[in-house]
């Protein structure tokens, strides 16, 4: 097996943020846990940056015709429902896709 080396990467932060990170008793292994969470949080399709591009957005009009967007009556937060699911099991209210 290659040996892996860790890579040294940086970001530039304004006197707050800095000041902050500052404060940590290990700011580097705070940073690696933050981005690794952000990343298990990007959008599947737009892959964190915020808009769609045609082709995906064709997709999606697709996909749309047959799911629904719902919020949660016990959470509050937005989740697909196939229409094939039949009405939704938790009283979610609806919302059209898109």
């Amino acid at each position: 097996m290659p040996n892996s080396k860790e890579e040294v990467i940086s970001f530039k932060a304004g006197p707050a943020l800095a000041n902050s990170l500052k404060r940590l008793p290990n700011r580097s292994k705070f940073i690696r846990q933050a981005i690794l969470h952000a990343l298990d949080q990007v959008c599947p399709l737009c892959q964190g940056s915020g808009s769609l591009s045609m082709d995906q957005h064709n997709h999606w009009n697709e996909f749309a015709k047959h799911h629904t967007v719902r919020e949660c009556t016990t959470c509050g937060s937005l989740h697909l429902v196939c229409a094939a699911d039949g009405a939704a099991r938790d009283g979610s209210s609806r919302r059209r896709p898109g």
